[in-house]
């Protein structure tokens, strides 16, 4: 886990070549390297020399092999390492300085080819860190400086210029503003922002210079929370990684076994050397990590930020859904659902002066209700002479005409006249009355609404074994049942509070199998932690529900839940192909070896195809096809 510091989290983008990456080079290149000469010696007719040769690109492998079984045993770790140690210090012993040669050549060449395939694994997530800003252009006096990231904080207005990442989390205070939004959402058409919309850190601006208001400081930023998360989840090991290690005695008891039996029933110590070499090492222990980081990576592309393979091994095997409804179902935020105008304005002239007006309030309904109305391209207007009575409306004027907007009752007052029957409303449904001039001019009827798609997300779910899914929420029932209406769901379970939801997540794992729960709100921390799978809306929700999720969307789009559950189901898949092929591969050459048909030699060539092979198949998780995401093409 990085610092919080946003220096921190910036200079961690340029790490020097991990030591271990460069030891493994160099055991490459010696080993290689007396291989090759031997062969040169040997055909060049010069007696002894080539074994001579053999061995000097032998013993740095064995003995950097050795130390790490050492370190390894003292941390109570059993490796299949010690196969290798085994095959190619047997080799020495009774003279097959080749097979010993080319087991070393391949033990160093099949764990560079790991390291480099993980790497390979990794790059998109590399390019999430590789865009980390460190230095912002902030206003000030009527002046541009630059300043460090540190330096900002949440008030500055900061200039975005184009092809500048955005360094914090804020608003668009220009007219608009074009951001590629790819490296954190996987969207690859740009998305176009209007004034007071949100920006996530990390973006990137791809049209004209725009300003942005800080609301965060950076090392609390969207980015900051995702490169945090991108650390964690590069550090993980999976269950299966382990499964290797827990079994790997068993694994080396039998290798053994099988060589000392056909050495002795045989009365030829090269079987025995045989065996040991075919064993070098087993593909469990390559296979899996490298398709689990791969299963990473390739999430990472399409928005799902896994934060470790324990939780993309599970993703894989959910069986219940349990979704939050606010800001997870639903949008989480009322939106225009109709506009009913009573006198002689048009329905989007009536929109125009009631948003207008409500630009002037901080209320989270008159922000919604301005955040529609751009978002349907209204030209508003700016106020004059506006007060307001908080949780209750505006009064003000707009364009030289009197208006008030807000609760029926609180304009019914103003004007003298009678409020309108909110029981007509559906439930969840809230009614924004509007006056101008003295007479009631219409309603505009607002609801959190459903997230388009959902139908098809969910019977996508299904056909990728899902087979419960419920709604569970902390709102009235009535409300839950208005939103979920005509939704194939398994059940609907409201007025839950978070331990509530605690204990139905307990519930459903009893007698369904792994769990998966979806929010957005503090209130879901706590059933996030309790899932066997915790799913967190959008990098932007509460830092709560973030924490304790073991997958953030980094968009906020539920439908990027099928991707992510069709990527871990795919890297699990092909991991234990090539556990399944590889083992039963190394078992059959081994028994080959056992009974005369390899020689050392042929052994330890035939292995290490083995071992390249299932790397290769396990890269194949990169190429994972999430199908199409439900609603967008």
């Amino acid at each position: 886990m990085i610092s919080a510091d946003a220096s921190t989290v910036a200079a961690s983008n340029e790490p020097p070549p991990p030591l271990q990456h460069r030891l493994d080079v160099a055991l490459l290149a010696v080993s290689l390297t007396g291989l090759l000469a031997g062969l040169v010696l040997l055909l060049s007719g010069n007696g002894e020399l080539p074994a001579t040769a053999w061995i000097a690109g032998v013993v740095p492998v064995l003995a950097a092999l050795v130390v790490e079984i050492i370190r390894s045993l003292s941390k109570g770790e059993v490796g299949l390492d010690i196969v290798a140690a085994l095959s190619m210090s047997a080799a020495l012993l009774f003279g097959e300085t080749l097979a010993a040669a080319v087991v070393a050549v391949m033990y160093s060449g099949g764990t560079f080819l790991e390291s480099f395939a993980e790497g390979r694994a990794r790059r998109e997530m590399s390019l999430l860190l590789s865009h980390v800003p460190r230095i912002a252009t902030r206003h000030r006096d009527g002046l541009l400086e630059d300043v460090a990231l540190d330096d900002v904080v949440p008030g500055d207005l900061l200039l975005i210029r184009q092809g500048d990442v955005a360094p914090a989390d804020g608003l668009v205070e220009s007219e608009r503003a074009l951001l590629d939004q790819s490296a954190l959402t996987g969207e690859s058409m740009p998305a176009r922002l209007g004034r007071s919309q949100e920006v996530m850190s990390g973006s990137t601006n791809a049209g004209e210079a725009f300003d942005l208001r800080v609301t965060r400081r950076a090392a609390d930023s969207t980015y900051a929370g995702i490169v945090r998360l991108v650390e964690a989840a590069q550090a993980s090991r999976a269950p299966m990684s382990r499964l290797a290690d827990r079994y790997s005695l068993v694994f080396l008891a039998v290798t053994v076994t099988l060589a000392m039996a056909a050495g002795w029933l045989t009365g030829d110590p090269i079987r025995a050397v045989a065996v040991l070499v075919v064993a070098t090492p087993c593909p469990l222990i390559l296979a899996v990590p490298v398709a689990l980081v791969a299963g990473l990576s390739r999430a990472a592309q399409f928005g799902v930020l896994i934060k470790g393979a324990r939780p993309l091994e599970a993703l894989a095997g959910i069986r219940t859904l349990v979704l939050d409804k606010t800001g997870t179902l639903t949008e989480g935020r009322p939106q225009i659902v109709s506009i009913d105008s009573l006198g002689h304005l048009a329905p989007d002239q009536l929109l125009t002066v009631a948003a207008s007006l409500e630009q002037a309030s901080k209320h989270p309904m008159a922000q919604a209700l301005v955040a529609s109305a751009r978002e349907r391209g209204v030209a508003l207007q700016l106020p004059d002479n506006v007060v307001e009575t908080p949780g209750e409306g505006l009064a003000g004027t707009v364009s030289g005409r009197n208006v008030v907007v807000g609760g029926a009752t609180f304009v019914a007052e103003q004007i003298g006249g009678t409020a309108a029957d909110g029981e007509l409303l559906g439930a969840g449904s809230a009614l924004v009355a509007v006056a101008i001039d003295g007479q009631l001019a219409g309603h505009i009827v607002m609801a959190d609404a459903l997230r388009s798609g959902t139908p098809m997300l969910l019977a996508g779910l299904r056909r990728r074994g899902v087979r419960r899914i419920l709604l569970a929420t902390g709102d009235r029932r009535a409300v839950a049942q208005a939103v979920a209406g005509g939704l194939q769901l398994d059940g609907i379970e409201a007025d839950l509070t978070p331990d509530m939801k605690v204990r139905l997540v307990l519930a459903e794992r009893e007698g369904g199998g792994p769990v998966m729960m979806v929010g957005d709100g503090v209130n879901d921390a706590p059933a996030l932690a309790a899932a066997d799978v915790g799913v967190a809306m959008g990098a932007r929700g509460a830092a709560a529900s973030a924490e304790a999720a073991d997958v953030v969307l980094l968009v906020d789009h539920l439908d990027r839940l099928l991707p992510g559950i069709t990527i871990a189901q795919g890297a699990r898949r092909i991991a234990l192909q090539s556990v399944v092929v590889g083992i039963g591969l190394s078992v059959a050459g081994m028994v080959a070896a056992a009974l005369g048909y390899l020689s050392p030699v042929q052994g330890a060539l035939l292995q290490e195809a083995i071992d390249v092979a299932v790397i290769l198949n396990a890269l194949r998780v990169l190429g994972v096809d999430p199908g199409t995401i439900p609603g967008r093409s």
